[in-house]
């Protein structure tokens, strides 16, 4: 692998393993079946992308990009909460209503942002090659969220929101509203994931519709390749195994598709092949240590 395409895994992987710590809060922290990532993620680009054509800053873009990811998630949290759909159906709902929402947004399928500012903007002060910072930048936007999350998760409110996942009878009978728990938790998640589709937009010059196809899928990947790699017995250990996670699963992808077998060679049409083989060896190991541990 070449040093380009090392850094780029780097940075692919810290920009996608904020949006897998959104889907970490949902399906770990919640105990939440969410599939509204797979629309949210493309929503806070399309935001993105529109306030910046729109001649706004960047990092206003950034802004309304998490808002709007959080409205999302609120959405799917009150169809299951308030009208007693089931969340994974909920989930499913918002997604596909997102799609037709962000093309509304645009204007269209997708939207070039060639030659506007971006976050990004800055580091061209720097006398190293852009493709050198970025990856730096985008670890500290990812250390940066994943320090807050911990915090977040370590107050009053955060243990109200792991305790709703683990055993949400319990925290109700403490007095503690649940419903309302579970809005802020899924809107959060979708802010993260809105967030990192906001970067991923400004980064790639483009936010398209058809962006987020495989989010869950990935976020999942980098969820459980982090547990398998570093182990989640704290909070702090199991949100930094998810950005671990994140760059483990790019960097093998990357691998994978520079991986040429005497005439054949994977394509990026092989990419959810390769994720099931990756999610499939992560849940495997477990066992595999097991059984040698006998």
């Amino acid at each position: 692998m070449t040093l380009y395409a090392l850094l780029g895994a780097l940075e692919q992987g810290f920009l996608y393993g904020i949006m897998a710590l959104g889907v970490y809060l949902t399906f770990r922290i919640l105990d939440f079946p969410d599939l509204t990532v797979d629309g949210s993620l493309p929503l806070g680009a399309s935001v993105s992308a529109v306030t910046i054509t729109a001649g706004h800053s960047p990092y206003l873009a950034l802004a309304l990009a998490t808002a709007a990811g959080f409205a999302a998630g609120a959405v799917t949290a009150l169809l299951n909460t308030k009208l007693r759909i089931l969340h994974l159906l909920a989930s499913i709902l918002t997604m596909i209503s997102l799609y037709s929402i962000n093309i509304r947004i645009m204007g269209g399928p997708n939207v070039a942002l060639l030659g506007t500012p971006s976050v990004l903007t800055d580091l061209e002060a720097f006398s190293l090659p852009l493709f050198q910072v970025t990856p730096v930048f985008f670890f500290l936007v990812a250390t940066a969220v994943t320090a807050a999350l911990i915090w977040f998760l370590h107050t009053e409110y955060g243990q109200a929101m792991l305790a709703t996942g683990d055993n949400r009878q319990m925290i109700t009978a403490l007095g503690v509203n649940t419903d309302n728990v579970i809005i802020f938790g899924v809107g959060l998640s979708n802010a993260l994931v809105a967030f990192s589709g906001a970067l991923i937009a400004q980064n790639q010059g483009a936010a398209d519709v058809n962006m987020g196809v495989g989010t869950i899928v990935a976020g999942l990947a980098s969820v459980i390749l982090g547990e398998t790699i570093c182990g989640k017995a704290t909070i702090a250990r199991a949100c930094i195994a998810v950005i671990v996670g994140s760059v483990v699963y790019r960097t093998a992808i990357a691998l994978a598709l520079g991986l040429d077998l005497g005439g054949f060679s994977f394509t990026p049409s092989d990419l959810n092949l390769i994720t099931a083989f990756l999610v499939i060896i992560a849940l495997s190991l477990p066992m595999i240590k097991r059984r040698f541990a006998r």
